[in-house]
């Protein structure tokens, strides 16, 4: 991460159809892209799931985190961002 740019985290949730509920989507987040994923909520069966997300780090690092995500086939909707009391 570049120390000039301010770290963000936003919400988000992921769906997951059956063909992907078997691959290691959130540990490639963590290895590939510089953004840091906390599982909030989440239900896994083996045929679909779902995962709220908090995912922190650089804007673009997230935005492109999101879209890798969203290119293998997860259904990303954004949630918003979060806000620490």
């Amino acid at each position: 991460m570049d120390d000039d740019a301010a770290v963000i985290a936003i919400r988000v949730k992921f769906i997951f159809p059956a063909e992907l509920v078997p691959e290691p989507i959130v540990a490639t987040l963590v290895r590939d892209f510089a953004v840091v994923p906390n599982v909030r909520r989440a239900a896994v069966e083996a045929e679909s799931g779902w995962m709220v997300l908090e995912v922190s780090g650089e804007a673009a690092d997230i935005d492109r985190a999101l879209a890798w995500a969203s290119a293998r086939g997860v259904d990303v909707e954004l949630l918003g961002d979060v806000v620490e009391s």
